[in-house]
C-alpha cells in the first residue's frame, strides 16, 4: 500500500475515492511539506480535518457504506443493476468493479496512517502559544476515536485485519492479520481513554470539558462535525455489542441516554426523521450523534450521488429519474410495518388509506423509498438533483434500541430503563402501540423488528441480522454464514498481491 510523504497527498485520495468538491466544515489551509506542517495551530487544524475528510471519503466512495451494511440479505431489491443484485444475493466473488472496490481496505488504512501521524507529530505545534495543551489533548482524543472507529468498521467488514499503530512514509511493511479480538480490545481501550478528554460540545461557553471557542469558532461551526464524548460512548456500545459483551453495552449506552441533553440531542418526531430538512439535512439540527454531514452551503454536495443513498432510491415523481436503482417491495413493506398506527408506514384507521412517510407511490409497481430525500439545500426539486444527505452512523433512537437489545439479552426487561420501556419510547414516538408479547412476539424479536423499521436505509440491516442470529440462531442461512465466517467480505486481490503475509478470508478461498 502506497502513501505519499505528506498528509496533503493523502487528502488527494478524497477525490480519487469519488468525493466531488466535498470539503469539511472548517476551511483547510494549504499544507506545507512534512518538515514544516506541524509548527502552528493552523497546521494541526488542517491535519485534524484531513483525518475526518479521509474517513468520510472512505465511507462515501461508491456508496459503499450502504453496500456493506444495508443491501446484503436485506430489504432492498435491485431494478436493473446486476452489481447491486450480486451484493444483495451475497455473490461477493462476482466480477464487477463495484465489488472489487468494496473489497479494498486501503482507504481505511489511509485514515489510520493519517491518524497515527497526527498522534506522533501534533505535539510539535505546542510551540505556537495559541495552541494550548487542552486543545491538543482534545485533538488527539478525536483522532484516537477516529482510528478506533476505522478499525471497528474494518473488523465488521473483514474480520481479522492487520493492526498498525505507527505511521509510515512511503510503503507499509508486510504485516499479517491480527485477531479481531485483539483489534477490538484496542478500540475499546482507545475510546475509553479518549472519552475522558472529549467535550460534549465544541465551541460553547458552558461545556465542562472544553469551555469557550474551539479554533476560534463557536458551536455552529463544529456541531455534528466532530466526535463528542457522547458519540465516543455510542461507538463503545457498538464495539461491545459486536463482541456480545452486553453488560458493557448496557453501561456505555446508558451513558449516552443519561447525557444526551448535554449534547442538545432529543428524540426525533417522525417528521424530523423523514422531512428533507430533518435529521439527514446538513448537520441534522444537531441530532446526528455520530456520522458525517454534507453541507450544501460549504460546497460539499454534488450531482453524482456519491455518499448519498437517495441517488439509488429516488425516482419520479421526486426527481426526473424514471426508476430507482433499488427499492423495497410492497410485500416486504407490509411484512416489516405491522402496526396500523405506525407513522412511518401504516394504515389510516379513519379512511383506510396507507400512511407512507417512508415511501412514495406505494401502490405503484415500484414504490419509492423516500425516507431520505435531501436534495440541494434541504429541498426536493428533482429537475437537477443535488444530493446532500448525511451519513449517520448512530442517533439517539438507534442507541436507545441498542440498549434495549442489551437489556433484553441480560434479562432486564422491566423498569424505568429496562428493555420494554426503551422499546416503547421509540414505538410511541412513531405512533405504534406499546409492546405486547402476545401481539409482537418475543421481546428480542420485537426490538430487532423495531430497528428494522426505524433504521431502514441507514446501513444497519446486515449487521443487525448478524447480532440477532448470534443471539437467537433462528435463521439457518445466517447461522451457517456466522459459523463459517461468511459474514465477512473477501479481501481485494490487489491487497493480497501487495502483501505476501496476507491470506484470503477462508470462506472465500473457494468460489461461492
Amino acid at each position: 500500500m502506497r502513501f505519499s510523504k505528506t498528509l496533503l497527498c493523502a487528502l488527494l485520495l478524497l477525490f480519487v475515492l469519488g468525493a466531488c468538491n466535498k470539503k469539511l466544515d472548517v476551511d483547510t489551509n494549504a499544507m506545507a511539506n512534512e518538515n514544516t506542517q506541524w509548527k502552528t495551530m493552523d497546521d494541526t487544524r488542517s491535519n485534524l480535518i484531513g483525518v475526518y475528510a479521509l474517513f468520510r471519503a472512505a465511507l462515501a466512495n461508491n456508496n459503499d457504506y450502504w453496500l456493506w451494511g444495508e443491501l446484503r440479505h436485506g430489504d432492498f431489491v435491485s431494478t436493473t443493476r446486476a452489481d447491486l443484485k450480486a451484493v444483495i444475493d451475497g455473490d461477493l466473488n462476482a466480477s464487477y468493479k463495484t465489488l472489487d472496490d468494496m473489497k479494498d481496505w486501503r482507504r481505511f488504512y489511509a485514515v489510520i496512517n493519517a491518524a497515527n501521524l497526527f498522534i506522533e507529530r501534533s505535539g510539535e505545534a505546542l510551540v505556537d502559544p495559541r495552541y494550548t495543551t487542552l486543545n491538543h489533548d482534545v485533538d488527539v482524543a478525536q483522532v484516537r476515536s477516529l482510528r478506533a472507529w476505522a478499525y471497528f468498521m474494518m473488523v465488521r467488514i473483514w474480520g481479522d485485519v492487520p493492526f498498525i499503530t505507527n505511521s509510515y512514509d512511503g510503503s507499509f511493511p508486510a504485516i499479517g492479520k491480527s485477531s479481531q479480538g485483539k483489534v477490538l480490545s484496542f478500540c475499546e481501550q482507545e475510546l475509553l481513554a479518549a472519552a475522558q478528554v472529549l467535550p460534549f460540545q465544541y465551541g460553547v461557553l458552558d461545556d465542562p470539558i472544553l469551555p469557550g471557542l474551539y479554533y476560534t469558532y463557536g458551536l455552529s461551526r463544529f456541531e455534528n462535525t466532530l466526535i463528542s464524548r457522547t458519540a465516543a460512548y455510542a461507538l463503545l456500545a457498538h464495539v461491545a455489542a459486536w463482541q456480545g459483551h452486553y453488560a458493557d453495552v448496557d453501561v456505555y449506552a446508558k451513558f449516552v441516554i443519561d447525557n444526551y441533553s448535554n449534547s442538545h440531542l432529543y428524540y426525533l418526531t417522525t417528521s424530523d426523521l423523514t422531512d428533507p430538512d430533518g435529521v439527514f439535512y446538513a448537520r441534522g439540527n444537531y441530532n446526528q450523534l455520530l456520522g458525517f454531514n454534507f453541507v450544501y452551503g460549504h460546497g460539499e454536495t454534488g450531482t453524482s450521488g456519491v455518499g448519498h443513498i437517495e441517488s439509488w432510491t429516488l425516482a419520479a415523481p421526486l426527481i426526473t429519474k424514471p426508476k430507482p436503482d433499488m427499492y423495497v417491495p410492497v410485500d416486504v413493506i407490509n411484512a416489516a410495518f405491522t402496526d396500523r398506527g405506525d407513522q412511518r408506514f401504516g394504515i389510516d384507521t379513519v379512511n383506510g388509506l396507507p400512511r407512507t412517510a417512508y415511501f412514495t407511490n406505494y401502490n405503484a409497481e415500484i414504490p419509492i423509498f423516500s425516507k431520505i430525500k435531501v436534495l440541494g439545500d434541504g429541498g426536493t426539486d428533482g429537475e437537477f438533483a443535488i444530493y446532500s444527505s448525511a451519513i449517520i452512523f448512530s442517533r439517539l433512537e438507534e442507541i436507545t434500541l441498542l440498549k434495549a437489545e442489551a437489556d433484553a439479552v441480560l434479562g432486564k426487561s422491566i423498569g424505568v430503563d429496562g428493555a420494554i420501556t426503551l422499546l416503547d419510547i421509540i414505538r410511541t414516538k412513531r405512533g405504534e402501540s406499546p409492546y405486547e408479547a402476545t401481539v409482537d412476539g418475543p421481546l428480542i424479536d420485537a426490538i430487532f423488528a423495531e430497528r428494522r423499521r426505524e433504521l431502514m436505509g441507514e446501513g444497519w440491516r446486515w449487521y443487525d441480522q448478524i447480532r440477532y442470529n448470534k443471539i437467537t440462531r433462528k435463521d439457518p442461512e445466517m447461522t451457517k454464514l456466522i459459523d463459517e465466517g461468511g459474514i465477512y467480505w473477501p479481501i481485494a486481490a490487489s491487497v493480497l498481491s501487495a502483501n505476501e503475509k496476507l491470506t484470503q478470508n477462508a470462506y472465500w478461498n473457494v468460489v461461492k
